[in-house]
């Protein structure tokens, strides 16, 4: 993993300040929803992005019933659906 030299100190309430630096590069905004991961021993933090809820994939989503399916996924039911009625 590549340092960027930032440090920052964790506050009383478990918080950090993520540099503006950084929130700019990864188009990161005010009240944007963040996903945390742990990995080994480093904790990774991504923009939090909703994808489909079959494959995961955040390209292509429409909506059904509040949630979220990509064109791939829909056609592949559609498949499915138009081979049971045969």
């Amino acid at each position: 993993m590549k340092s960027t030299g930032v440090i920052r100190k964790i506050d009383e309430l478990g918080r950090i300040v993520i540099p503006k630096e950084v929130r700019k590069k990864l188009e990161i905004d005010i009240k944007d929803s963040i996903e945390i991961y742990v990995e080994g021993n480093a904790i990774l933090l991504k923009k939090y992005e909703p994808g489909c809820i079959f494959c995961g994939s955040s390209r292509n989503l429409n909506t059904y019933k509040d949630k979220l399916i990509c064109k791939k996924c829909l056609e592949q039911i559609l498949e499915i659906t138009n081979e049971s009625d045969v």
